[in-house]
């Protein structure tokens, strides 16, 4: 027997992103969003209410950087999440993470977190919130790297669970994509 819950947003895993901008005067800010994914090929798709400082920031200068929050910094990618920008100009400092300017594009990368999308907007509605984004370089800390490539081990990155409110760190390899259902042909 099944249970009905009705239209909720429940969806495992979801991603822990951290989006990261800088201002029209060069400042700082991060915000925790779980409301996002993969859009296309190479495109990212997020839902941001436009009251954000981030939204603001990103609307003005076109790009950002989404970093994915990991189990070693939980309590950081919170913080970033709760307090607002729009209230607490140095929440970043006060969050305890450090930056460095990305590569492709005008936005910071939070030192901290080893894996970060560097990203340039495409579209925004305001009335759904909806973000698109082309990828234009991923970057990785080679601390997260094993042969040359981003382990998500290292990553170590987090989900949210939506009906609990709770983080979670990402589990143990359980299958081979493209491979184990051809087991079934």
């Amino acid at each position: 027997m099944r249970k009905s819950f009705g239209k909720q947003t429940f969806m495992f895993p979801m991603p822990v992103l951290i989006i990261a901008t800088y201002d029209e005067q060069g400042n700082a800010d991060a915000m925790n969003a779980a409301w996002g994914g993969i859009h296309d090929t190479d495109q990212i798709g997020i839902c941001l209410s436009p009251e954000h400082k981030t939204v603001k920031n990103i609307l003005a200068l076109k790009e950002f950087t989404v970093s994915m929050a990991d189990s070693s910094h939980v309590a950081q990618c919170d913080y970033v999440g709760i307090e607002s920008a729009n209230k607490v100009s140095d929440k970043i400092q006060k969050s305890g993470f450090t930056l460095s300017k990305a590569e492709k594009v005008n936005a910071p990368v939070i030192n901290e977190l080893s894996m970060c999308l560097e990203c340039r907007l495409v579209s925004y509605d305001e009335s759904s919130g909806y973000m698109v984004a082309d990828i234009v370089n991923v970057n990785c800390d080679e601390k997260a790297l094993t042969d040359g490539k981003i382990d998500i081990k290292k990553v170590d990155p987090i989900s949210f669970d939506p009906v609990s409110h709770g983080y979670y760190k990402t589990g143990d390899r359980a299958g081979n994509a493209f491979k184990d259902g051809l087991a079934l042909r």
